[in-house]
């Protein structure tokens, strides 16, 4: 019979543990904030392009937000 010992990690092995753990999500977070700005700014230079073009988006965002409406089926159709 093998009998497997766990070591408890120490209470300064676990800080450091989750002290690595935060500067690495800070950083990870650093760069998705950086590429959530790239992404702001094409869409920005998108609408302009847009807007040069002569469309106009609230129409079109307007547009989209009407809900499509379907046509009522009678009760006896459905049954």
């Amino acid at each position: 019979m093998v009998i497997i010992m766990v070591k408890k990690a120490s209470n300064e092995e676990m800080i450091g543990f989750h002290k690595g753990a935060l500067t690495t999500l800070a950083k990870e977070r650093q760069e998705m904030a950086k590429i959530l700005s790239i992404v702001e700014q094409l869409m920005q230079m998108h609408v302009k392009s847009l807007q040069d073009l002569g469309v106009d988006l609230t129409k079109e965002v307007k547009k989209e937000q009407t809900p499509a409406k379907k046509p009522k089926i009678p009760i006896e159709d459905i049954i």
